[in-house]
């Protein structure tokens, strides 16, 4: 008994100290491996889908965004995957036939089913947002509106998403949407850095929108939009000018010219040799002009190009009022508009009609900018026609009136002036997504972005990294400090030997 006892004291395995250390030991060395291979093992990234359907008063284009299914109110971005152009006008030209309003949508949205997969289609949310052209037709006739958007709902519902809704947007909301969407692709918000403004340009209406220092909301509360984005506090300046989008800002400017009734003009915004037959009924069929309409007009006007570049501008002055202005400061019509602040993304047309021009390159002198528009516009119609085989002659003839009409709107309008226009950068696309408000649109519906900043980690990832590497080598020392009772042994067995 005696010998046993000797053994078992001479025996360091025997010690409870001894064996709960290696036990420990062999567990944290275990459980940091099977973490390491758990953390590191590929996972299948699911995905969920919203679907945007931005029916401007030109055209209708369908927008197909995702996100991680498991970030949704997190650090998930929303990403665009996919954009459809709707052939034909916008909804607002089937006011006399609604039904092809909804029909005009078929083929966008079959692709729409064919890119969000099958089993996502019940819970992909659908909205169409009208905007600048389907407020021109409410206006004008509430009824013939009413129709278009329910032959449109009535389309939209016999697809297989979750559709929530067709709607006109308030030309506010356009504005403030087009801001969060600029900044969000840009990471802005989450990161907290000074915004960027937004100008958007349609057809039937244009936006500005931006955050300026200067602006509290008090002196114009209309032009006010307040957000609290990523835990950060956004007091928007924010302004919609219905009717001076390009297309019924040309209306207005033909109106100047047509006043009398005249059988021919010659517009100084169109090329010399450029001439055409127009009917007055056409031009006036908006609620832009509709008042304006000589009564005395025959059917139809000579509409002849005589191409200068400032005469035009001149012109299209004259869409303006900048004299009435009961604020401390106006940009035009009397409407209230702060100090400019910041840089400005300006999307939609303005991006399309400098491209053309190649004019998008804003680290050109403003003045250079006048130069070369005055020389396109300059050129005669025949040459133009020749330089662009490929192009649209409707747009094509308007390209001249377009790009004077951007640079009055921009200069004259909102009073970017040669130090702070370089400021602006024309984008069609930031980081794979259209600049446009129906991104910002859609995050707002579904709530993608926190009001407040997301729950971090009370551990960044090196300090995690860290602690289980510190944590790891301390149990090995541990472990083989354990081991040290058998050292003197191991080193006697030696020395018999």
């Amino acid at each position: 008994m005696s010998a046993q006892r000797e053994m078992k004291e001479k025996n360091p395995w025997h010690t409870p100290v001894t064996i709960i250390i290696t036990v420990i030991g062999v567990i944290a060395i275990v459980a940091l491996v099977t973490v390491g291979v758990l953390q590191n093992k590929p996972l299948l990234q699911k995905y969920k889908y919203g679907i945007v359907l931005d029916a401007g008063s030109s055209h209708t284009a369908l927008y197909i965004y995702e996100w991680p299914a498991e970030k949704d109110n997190n650090t998930g971005r929303v990403e665009q995957i996919h954009s459809c152009k709707v052939k034909g006008p916008g909804i607002s030209s089937y006011a006399s036939t609604p039904l092809k309003a909804g029909e005009s949508l078929r083929e966008c949205m079959q692709e729409a089913e064919q890119r969000v997969p099958r089993k996502r289609h019940h819970e992909t949310p659908l909205y169409l947002g009208a905007t600048a052209g389907m407020r021109l037709l409410n206006m004008e006739d509430s009824a013939a509106s009413n129709k278009v958007f329910q032959a449109v709902e009535e389309a939209l519902q016999k697809f297989p998403f979750a559709f929530q809704g067709a709607r006109i947007l308030s030309g506010q909301e356009e504005g403030a949407f087009g801001w969060v969407t600029v900044n969000y692709l840009d990471d802005r918000l989450k990161q907290g850095l000074e915004t960027t403004g937004a100008l958007d340009l349609g057809g039937a209406s244009t936006q500005i929108s931006f955050v300026s220092d200067n602006y509290d909301g008090s002196e114009s509360p209309d032009n006010s939009v307040t957000f609290r984005l990523y835990g950060n506090g956004y007091n928007l300046y924010t302004h919609s000018f219905l009717c001076y989008g390009k297309d019924q800002a040309l209306r207005m400017t033909l109106a100047q010219q047509t006043l009398s009734g005249p059988r021919t003009i010659q517009d100084p915004c169109f090329h010399a040799g450029y001439n055409e037959t127009k009917n007055y009924s056409v031009l006036y069929d908006s609620p832009c002009v509709s008042k304006r309409k000589p009564q005395s007009a025959p059917a139809t006007f000579i509409h002849e190009g005589k191409g200068n570049f400032q005469q035009c501008q001149e012109i299209i002055k004259r869409v303006f009022n900048f004299t009435d202005c009961k604020f401390s400061q106006c940009s035009f019509n009397g409407v209230f508009q702060p100090l400019l602040q910041g840089p400005f993304g300006a999307f939609s047309a303005y991006y399309f009609v400098m491209n053309f021009l190649n004019l998008t390159d804003t680290s050109i002198p403003l003045e250079t900018v006048r130069d070369k528009l005055s020389r396109y516009c300059a050129t005669p119609w025949h040459q133009v026609v020749q330089q662009h085989p490929g192009v649209k002659v409707k747009y094509l003839a308007e390209y001249c009136f377009s790009g004077t009409y951007i640079l009055t709107l921009l200069t004259e309008g909102y009073n970017f002036t040669s130090w702070s226009y370089p400021k602006i950068k024309f984008i069609k696309k930031i980081k794979g997504s259209d600049a446009g408000w129906t991104l910002g649109y859609m995050l707002n519906l579904t709530n993608m972005i926190p009001a407040e900043a997301p729950d971090s980690p009370p551990l960044p990832y090196t300090g995690y990294v860290s602690i289980v590497t510190l944590l790891a080598v301390l149990l090995f020392i541990l472990f083989i400090v354990s081991l040290r009772p058998l050292w003197p042994r191991c080193s006697k067995q030696l020395q018999i030997i």
